[in-house]
């Protein structure tokens, strides 16, 4: 069986990627720029590209799951990522996992919605990995400010987050291109704690050995910071957007997926400091 992994180079998907090396499926990852893009020598690179449909043919050739991973750019389904899973119904791909968000059924303007749509729509097996906050969004997004200067600067107020850890995730998400889990289900999956950003705060300044400041700025000095260092106005409000969520309260469902699909407890925020440590170590 061919599985091909999109986003492979990202979060998730290195890790979705990481997770079937040892099973006994021919691993395709579909990369914009796969000349710059280093895979593991066991698996299989193919250009793709959700912009540019001339990709899609080679790409979807021989695949029998797919597991999906939205570009965060891509936001208009109708004009990208719709045609490219009608391209892939027609080619012959039974099973779609898709890397959706946290109630995304209570929203319907975020893409995920559409694209959960149009999934069923198709008539694929299904699996909707709805996933709250990554971790690992504190080693990327957030690596400088917390490495260089010892803060964490997300306008989340006093709001918590159920955090989830992309290995757990990416463990699901394995788990369903096996075919080790039913089809056509859609899985909420958090961490097992809902965490301020002044807690995450406490616990990077106890593993690193060195005050890390939740600076809590207002949502306008938010978006100048990040355009200073930048980032676009469009990803910026994106931003701004999300970190609202968290600041209403609004990313604090605990659910308890994740730990009955894996058979055991969630990734902790602390075992994950521990285990990244090294990133926000000072250069």
């Amino acid at each position: 069986m061919a599985i091909l992994v999109t986003g492979a180079t990202g979060n998730v998907g290195a890790e979705v990627v990481k997770g079937l090396l040892d099973a006994p499926v021919h691993v395709v990852a579909g990369l914009r720029n796969p000349e710059r893009e280093a895979m593991p020598p066991a698996v299989e690179v193919r250009p793709l590209d959700f912009e540019d449909s001339a990709t899609w043919p080679r790409a979807l050739a021989g695949i029998g799951c797919l597991f999906l991973v939205r570009p965060p750019q891509l936001s208009n389904v109708d004009a990208t990522l719709g045609p490219f899973l009608e391209a892939a119904k027609r080619r012959g791909v039974e099973h779609v996992v898709f890397l959706s968000l946290l109630g995304v059924e209570k929203n319907p303007v975020v893409p995920h919605r559409a694209i959960e749509a149009k999934i069923r729509e198709l008539g694929f097996a299904y699996t909707m990995l709805r996933a709250s906050f990554f971790a690992q969004n504190l080693d990327t997004t957030h690596r400088a400010e917390i490495r260089d200067r010892s803060e964490i600067f997300v306008p989340a107020g006093r709001g918590r987050t159920s955090f989830v850890d992309v290995r757990d995730l990416a463990a699901v998400g394995v788990k369903a291109l096996l075919g080790e889990l039913p089809p056509n289900q859609a899985y909420p999956l958090t961490g097992a704690e809902a965490l301020t950003y002044d807690e995450v705060a406490r616990m990077l300044s106890d593993e690193l050995g060195r005050p890390i400041r939740y600076a809590n700025p207002s949502m306008l000095n938010f978006v100048l910071q990040k355009r200073r260092e930048g980032v676009p106005w469009a990803f910026a409000l994106v931003m701004l957007g999300l970190y609202t969520t968290c600041k209403l309260g609004l990313a604090a469902k605990i659910t308890p997926d994740l730990g009955e699909l894996l058979g055991r407890p969630p990734i902790s925020m602390r075992q994950y400091i521990r285990d990244y440590r090294e990133v926000w170590l000072p250069v």
